[in-house]
């Protein structure tokens, strides 16, 4: 998978996903074997850079591997200053984001709003690609609404314009996340361009990650939701990908191995404040399987204090190690 003067190691992608991936769960994700990792949008409103949240996106250090910046706005100059900015800033990518489905976002006539108004999808790329020297990327929807599927026009614009590759999300933007991707039209799409197209939306393991390459003739594919919780979903993918065997899932000591590293950078990244905050979500997605019943959630959610969450998710896996240990003994 090439982008612009770039290779990738693979043609496995974190998506972007705003409030998700950090620099903590993009590094992470990138040990874990994905290719391409992605900021949280950041807006083209300059008025916010200075922002907590928004330095907070701005954070690359210390990451390796290329820096992909996905950006969001509806004005042409305003995304060609937060192009600029951002390159400054690190970015070696810079991603136009025209996928996200967010009310918030939309009413903004930004994110998948933008896909009603071609004219100024145009003179939005026009605008980035002219602004910097780094490659430009864009991801969309299909389409506004089902009636209004037209990814295959906004692809032959974004290529046209000098978009390096493009990101589909296999659903519009009326679908928000609910029912299940359809990739008819990212195969059109990738029948109907010559640039990279990138696979998006509902791959959750190995067999759909295979299964969508194949079908659309992607380049490549772009996890999002089917991370979370399960950063080693990209090893699997690759190796799956590459020998048509299955990788063994992680022993419950990886798992909370992993879990705990991702917890404390958390914390030390946003401060205990607000990283025991952030914390839960990560740890609901991490032990979805192992706590059914979310009676452990229910308690860790309740728990203000860093070190203490630390602790009891100590303490958990000690409980859950000791029942392993148990049924085994059984058997």
């Amino acid at each position: 998978m090439q982008i612009g003067p770039y290779r990738l190691e693979n043609n496995l992608m974190l998506a972007p996903m705003a409030g998700v991936t950090d620099r903590p769960f993009r590094k992470l994700c990138k040990r874990m074997g994905a290719g391409l990792v992605v900021s949280e949008m950041l807006s083209a409103n300059p008025e916010v850079w200075e922002s907590e949240k928004s330095r907070h996106r701005m954070d690359h250090s210390g990451e390796s591997g290329l820096i992909s910046v996905q950006i969001a706005g509806a004005d042409p100059d305003m995304m060609a200053r937060a192009a600029i900015h951002n390159v400054e800033n690190g970015a070696q990518i810079i991603d136009i984001n025209m996928g996200c489905p967010a009310k918030k976002v939309n009413k903004k006539l930004a994110g998948s709003a933008l896909l009603q108004y071609p004219d100024l999808v145009e003179a939005i790329v026009k605008a980035v690609v002219k602004a910097v020297q780094v490659p430009v990327t864009l991801k969309i929807r299909t389409g506004w609404n089902q009636d209004n599927r037209n990814g295959v026009d906004i692809a032959k614009i974004a290529e046209a314009n000098g978009i390096c590759s493009l990101a589909v999300h296999g659903r519009t933007r009326a679908c928000m996340y609910k029912g299940e991707a359809e990739y008819h039209t990212i195969r059109q799409i990738k029948e109907a361009i010559s640039i990279p197209v990138v696979a998006n939306g509902d791959i959750t393991d190995v067999y759909k990650a295979k299964q969508v390459l194949e079908f659309t003739g992607a380049d490549a594919i772009m996890i999002g939701r089917g991370a979370q919780g399960r950063p080693w979903i990209f090893r699997e993918v690759e190796h799956f990908l590459k020998t048509g065997e299955l990788l063994p899932a992680p022993a419950l000591t990886e798992v909370r191995q992993i879990l705990l590293e991702h917890v404390s950078n958390v914390h030390q990244f946003y401060g205990d404040f607000m990283g025991s905050r952030i914390a839960r979500k990560h740890v609901g997605w991490y032990l979805a399987e192992h706590d059914q019943e979310r009676l452990f959630r229910a308690h860790f959610n309740g728990i203000e204090d860093a070190s203490a969450q630390i602790e009891a998710l100590e303490q958990y896996f000690e409980t859950l190690t000791a029942m392993a240990n148990d049924a085994d003994a059984v058997a």
